[in-house]
């Protein structure tokens, strides 16, 4: 079983353009969907679609729309009571597949909130193999609510992974002897860790294999999963590093690819996959993730569809664990 954790969910609205987006202009859209989000939930969906057992912890209020929208999937959420409502997140797609997106601050989370989402998380994860802290978190939260959580799920017998950014992501990474077991930075998550050029990085596969070993060394986490945006990703374990190039789609929204990629790469171990195979199962559920409209969770056939896709190896000896 799979557990993923979405502290701070939202309503992804999609607006799709029908030419560039141009500033100060009047543009014409197709009519706008919305979809629950947040990288917790987007996580699931596709483990769900793959038709493995998950659950997704969620904080939302009585009848909330991320809640009641997820009801038709079937989609098993341990559902937090609180006070406030749900974020709607703003996704503005151009016809060649750039999208810009507009994220709302959600509502802060009271100490009793806080303390019930916690509590209910570690007892949902009660044999689960993996833990997926996912997302930013909520106004008001402690930065450290993931390396904090990181502990508490390994005492109940499950493997974390985390996929953050920014403070929450450097806290969660503060203390290598406690760092989660995986982490999935982007190009530029990764930069803010550790320096350097985010735009380098996701261009130049050694390179990027370089620094996610450099990561996993400095800070502690077993994998890195580093995702490199069109170019394709890069998993670094101590087993050695690999590189997958994404096969070719066709763009439409690359808004929860990312996630896909986590959940491509959590069915993979779930089946018992290597290094490479996991690997490439991350690239190919973020590819086909990529070809679709909004967030929508890619399945099995969505994914099949592809271009088969192998991982390389790119070193033969792995940096040493700290």
């Amino acid at each position: 079983m799979i557990v993923t954790l979405t502290a701070h969910p939202a309503i992804d609205r999609l607006v799709c353009l029908d030419g560039p987006l141009e500033r100060g202009a009047v543009l014409r859209t197709s009519a706008s969907t919305d979809q629950p989000g947040g990288k917790g939930i987007n996580v699931a969906r596709v483990v769900q679609a793959a038709g493995v057992d998950v659950r997704a912890v969620v904080p939302a209020a009585p009848g909330d729309p991320v809640v009641t929208s997820l009801e038709p999937t079937g989609l098993a959420v341990v559902q937090v009571p609180i006070a406030g409502a749900t974020r709607v997140n703003l996704t503005l797609a151009e016809p060649d597949g750039t999208t810009t997106k507009l994220n709302a601050p959600g509502t802060p989370l009271h100490a009793t909130e806080l303390g019930a989402l916690v509590g209910t998380l570690v007892d949902a994860s009660r044999g689960a193999s993996w833990v997926a802290l996912c997302g930013s978190l909520p106004p008001g939260v402690p930065a450290d609510l993931y390396a904090g959580l990181v502990p508490r799920l390994r005492a109940v017998g499950a493997t974390v992974a985390v996929d953050t950014s920014g403070a929450a992501l450097a806290a969660a990474l503060a203390d290598p002897s406690t760092a989660p077991d995986l982490v999935k930075p982007n190009g530029h998550e990764l930069v803010e860790l550790i320096g350097g050029d985010g735009d380098a990085i996701e261009a130049d596969p050694e390179l990027a294999a370089h620094e996610a070993q450099r990561l996993r060394a400095e800070r502690g986490p077993a994998e890195v999963l580093l995702t490199l945006g069109a170019t394709g990703a890069v998993l670094a374990t101590a087993r050695g590093t690999w590189f997958c190039a994404t096969p070719p789609v066709t763009p439409r929204s690359t808004v929860g690819a990312g996630d896909s990629s986590l959940a491509g790469l959590l069915l993979a171990r779930e089946a018992g996959a290597d290094d490479a195979t996991a690997l490439a199962a991350a690239v190919a559920h973020g590819s086909a993730a990529a070809s679709l409209d909004g967030s929508t969770p890619p399945t099995p056939a969505d994914v099949a569809a592809l271009e088969p896709v192998q991982a390389r190896r790119l070193d033969a000896v792995a940096h040493p664990t700290p």
